[in-house]
């Protein structure tokens, strides 16, 4: 089955769960929208009503979906898009009430997505469309001036936005969009050479700034913004794990810890492969492809692009192949330093309202695949390791102390030549009275708020710094951990082995914690899932604390917990059941 006939096939299969949640009662507010499934409420939104839009409206022009010129489906796409048009506010934006409120980048979103298919009805010669793409023209160009006023949360919404401008300017003519378009690709872009993008967020927003880029390159004519798709993409080969699900361990978005594949890297890849004549990317299709339960969100649905552009379904280029043993170091060429020192003087102060700075851009990540067998090792993250074995899965390992309190991020990774070494430092102290002469007038009141004071004028004094060392070192029968910190002080200290829920424990010396843990005391622990195991060495128990505060483990996982004090120097042998008598799958 080709990429084309499964997109077919998986977009008539979400036909009729649409339908099912489609609102009928013509005295609801929400007639004709379709409800989320999770809160019984119909959105205007990429995500919502527009997704299943997408659904119906590809399957009603497509001579090979069972449902070509379905008649009560039209009758539905008609009803639904003057149900977004009904929704859509005067100044021309949407509201995702679980999120955001007249949100010019989720309409932006929106435009995306809608344009795309709006040209797919235009190109039908059917006159029974009429009032369907009548609507979806009118949101469409209701929402102009809200993209050209307004603004973004993320760093992603800007490529967004500038494709939502492209499209319209391609409806309209309005050359003030390509003006504003400019404005936002005037800030550059945001990816570093190895091509990872400041969300890190390898499940959604990748793919999302993928696709967009891919948009204002081919509307505005600049080819430049090409590149850094192509950087993505290459990057993304070495960021799935075996079974095809994409590493979000490290994510600084909502996919963080959880699981996606490569269906939103379908239409990019599709179409890069396509324009470049490049068999890499041809492979990212196909692996899209394979993963493929749904054509997705409406700006970036996977089955438009092949309906639109006949010629993807027809591509000479024959997929290649896709790396399953390497070991790479993603942005360990980054002058990551560089930038940040460089941030005092961009003037914020390290503020930033309503969104994050990201100091985490760029920071290292190195991934190694061994057949079935796969690695992440992180830094700037909750976990700074994680470890795929067949079915067994250890999701993360992390240090937690009552330091700040909460999780100790690596800040640092260096590649030896039998591993990989890693530390993490945390600074904290006390602060100063407020000079006399550097008061406020509120300080001589008869109340003297404490926000009112001018905390950034205080002295420091009494800095503590709290340094955390990790040496992985990979063995023949799989890794050595050993965890140090030589503070001489004692602190509450947990060392956290996160597995995921599917397996089961056997061995050592285990006790309840808090729900979903369990104290790690002593003796060998394996976990089994699948055939395969993964079994460690190494636990301890020095002090009773359940958690450390500001440390929160997944409710969905299973997590052993090792407790140690200041100063600590802890080695962990992890070993991989055998495969043929060999070490994983790789001899």
């Amino acid at each position: 089955m080709t990429i084309y006939e499964k997109l077919v096939a998986v977009n008539d299969d979400w036909v009729a769960p649409g339908t099912d949640n489609q609102i009928r009662d013509t005295g609801s507010r929400f007639y004709g929208g379709v409800a989320d499934p999770d809160n019984g409420i119909a959105w205007p939104t990429h995500t919502g009503t527009l997704t299943v839009m997408a659904v119906w409206g590809c399957a009603l022009v497509n001579e090979d979906s069972r449902y070509y010129r379905d008649e009560d489906l039209l009758a539905r796409l008609e009803q639904a898009s003057a149900f977004i048009v009904r929704l859509q506010h005067g100044d021309g934006t949407i509201s995702p009430g679980w999120t955001n409120m007249h949100s010019p980048p989720d309409t932006a979103f929106a435009v995306v997505g809608l344009a795309q298919l709006h040209e797919l009805l235009e190109g039908r010669d059917w006159a029974a469309l009429a009032a369907t793409r009548a609507n979806i023209r009118q949101f469409l160009e209701r929402s102009a001036p809200a993209l050209l006023t307004g603004g973004c949360h993320t760093p992603n919404h800007r490529w967004v936005l500038a494709a939502a401008l492209a499209f319209l300017h391609r409806l309209t003519g309005d050359e003030a969009l390509i003006a504003r378009a400019d404005a936002w690709l005037a800030e550059g872009i945001d990816i570093t050479e190895d091509g990872e993008w400041t969300e890190r967020s390898n499940g959604i927003y990748n793919g999302v700034s993928d696709i967009m880029l891919l948009h204002a390159a081919e509307l505005l004519g600049r080819p430049e913004l090409l590149e850094p798709v192509r950087r993505n993409l290459r990057m993304m080969a070495y960021l799935v794990h075996p079974d095809g699900e994409v590493v979000t361990d490290y994510s600084g978005r909502q996919d963080f810890g959880h699981a996606f594949d490569m269906t939103g890297y379908l239409p990019a890849a599709s179409l890069m492969a396509h324009r470049d004549q490049d068999p890499f990317f041809a492979a990212l299709a196909e692996l899209g492809g394979e993963s493929l339960r749904h054509p997705g969100a409406i700006s970036n649905n996977g089955l438009i692009p092949y309906l639109l552009r006949p010629e993807l379904r027809d591509s000479v280029v024959k997929p290649g192949s896709l790396p399953d043993r390497y070991k790479v170091v993603i942005n360990g060429g980054f002058d990551r330093k560089r930038y940040l020192s460089q941030m005092a003087s961009a003037g914020h102060g390290g503020r930033i309202y309503h969104s994050r700075l990201h100091p985490d851009f760029g920071a290292p990540v190195a991934r190694q695949r061994d057949g079935g067998t796969s690695v992440t090792v992180m830094t700037e993250t909750n976990s700074f390791f994680a470890l795929r074995h067949g079915a067994a899965r250890l999701l993360g390992v992390q240090v937690s102390s009552s330091f700040e309190p909460g999780f100790i991020k690596m800040n640092e990774l260096e590649q030896v030549d039998d591993g990989y070494r890693l530390t993490g430092e945390e600074t904290k102290g006390y602060y100063g009275p407020i000079a006399a002469d550097r008061l406020p007038e509120s300080a001589s009141g008869a109340v003297s708020p404490w926000y009112l004071l001018p905390h950034q004028l205080r002295d420091v004094t009494h800095l503590q710094r709290h340094r955390v060392a990790v040496e992985l070192t990979e063995t023949k029968e799989g890794w050595k951990l050993r965890v140090r910190c030589d503070m001489p002080d004692v602190l509450l200290t947990q060392i956290s082995f996160v597995f995921g829920k599917e397996g089961s424990f056997s061995g050592g010396e285990l006790a309840p914690a808090e729900t979903g843990t369990l104290f790690w005391k002593d003796g060998v622990v394996t976990f089994a899932s699948g055939g395969e195991w993964i079994e460690v060495s190494g636990g301890a128990h020095e002090h009773r604390a359940k958690s450390i505060r500001g440390a929160a483990f997944p409710a969905d996982c299973q997590t052993l917990v090792v407790n140690v004090l200041t100063p600590y120097d802890r080695t962990f042998d992890i070993r991989l059941s055998p495969r043929n008598g060999m070490r994983g799958d790789a001899q």
